[in-house]
């Protein structure tokens, strides 16, 4: 059973992030560049926590294009984060984009809770 669910929430067509990726992968992600894509963003992103935390950490998508779960309705409608929505174990994170070392921070925030 995992320790920490990892859950990206946006559109099936929709970019990995606000910043256009660029030599730099500001984002710590190399397998999806130079695409921009979300999808290719999660994959990426995918195998580098397979990597670092093996079965600890499950990383789960949710698309929004044809229907949206109850649960992700009510956190835009109150806290209007930007897409994709970055959800810890269920806890809205104010990351806003596919970014391999701020999610891994908030992964180890919670792998260091007792």
């Amino acid at each position: 059973m995992p320790e920490v669910i990892v859950e990206i929430v946006g559109l099936k067509d929709s970019e990995c992030g606000p910043f256009p990726c660029d030599e730099t992968r500001s984002c710590g992600l190399e397998a999806c560049h130079p695409s921009n894509s979300l999808l290719r963003a999660i994959g990426a992103l995918r195998e580098e926590l397979f990597a670092e935390y093996g079965g600890r950490v499950v990383l789960k998508t949710t698309l929004i294009d044809e229907g949206m779960p109850e649960y992700v309705r009510r956190l835009i409608e109150e806290h209007h984060p930007p897409i994709p929505i970055i959800l810890v174990n269920g806890r809205l994170t104010p990351i806003g984009r596919i970014s391999l070392d701020l999610i891994k921070e908030e992964i180890d925030s919670v792998l260091r809770t007792p």
